[in-house]
């Protein structure tokens, strides 16, 4: 199962910074495009990239890597 799933929009120059923390991070991660999802869209709208981990928001717009690494190890 994977953790983390990170929800963009293409264009989106935050999620491209968004993917590249997640992938320095080297925990897996699913990528979901919201573009053209009515109800992704009216559920992330303007906040979007959106980091989820174990199905809860982490987080929107910047990844808080330190956090995010802080969480994922006490999740483990």
């Amino acid at each position: 199962m994977t953790r983390l799933t990170l929800y963009t929009r293409s264009g989106c120059h935050l999620c491209e910074d968004a993917v590249a923390v997640l992938a320095r991070i080297g925990e897996p991660f699913e990528e979901i495009d919201i573009s053209g999802d009515r109800e992704l869209e009216a559920e992330y709208g303007d906040r979007i990239p959106v980091i989820m981990l174990d199905g809860r928001e982490h987080g929107y717009w910047r990844v808080e890597e330190q956090r995010l690494r802080r969480d994922l190890a006490k999740a483990s």
